[in-house]
């Protein structure tokens, strides 16, 4: 019984382990010379991490699951697109912010948008495949619409 429970116990870290192991760029230019060199859409998760309890739910139900980190890691590049209340952010990551939050007329959190960078006279231009944000019924439900998004990826 022991050792049941030790077995359970390991590969329920190993899965917590693998959710943790994604790297949410917060650089836009960086972000985009990853999804160009893979050629994979970005993913921009636009959050207010440190008081929107909504997108704290959807981190916490679908985010940091290792069904959304098997598929993340197949799928997109993920940038943070925060907006925080309490902790500090660089001036230029509020400016970028601010400026994608116009670009993708977000009017509320959390709200992800999945995107193609393309480089066009050294600017980074931003094609829009879609959006969505919290989906009621856990990873499957939240990553059954993002997988639709992706299918029309050019």
């Amino acid at each position: 019984m022991k050792k049941i429970i030790l077995i359970a116990f390991l590969l329920i870290g190993a899965a917590s382990l693998q959710a943790q192991e994604l790297v949410w760029e917060t650089n836009l230019e960086k972000a985009s010379q990853v999804a160009m060199k893979t050629k994979k859409p970005l993913l921009l998760f636009f959050t207010g991490s440190d008081w929107c309890g909504w997108c704290i739910r959807l981190q916490n139900e679908v985010l940091k699951t290792p069904e959304f980190a098997a598929w993340a890691k197949q799928n997109v590049v993920l940038v943070e697109v925060d907006f925080p209340r309490r902790s500090p952010q660089l001036p230029e990551i509020q400016k970028q912010n601010m400026e994608l939050q116009q670009i993708f007329e977000v009017r509320g959190y959390p709200t992800i948008w999945i995107s193609n960078p393309t480089k066009v006279d050294g600017k980074i231009n931003l094609d829009k495949l879609g959006s969505t944000g919290y989906v009621a019924g856990g990873p499957s439900k939240w990553l059954e619409g993002a997988n639709q998004i992706l299918s029309q990826k050019k």
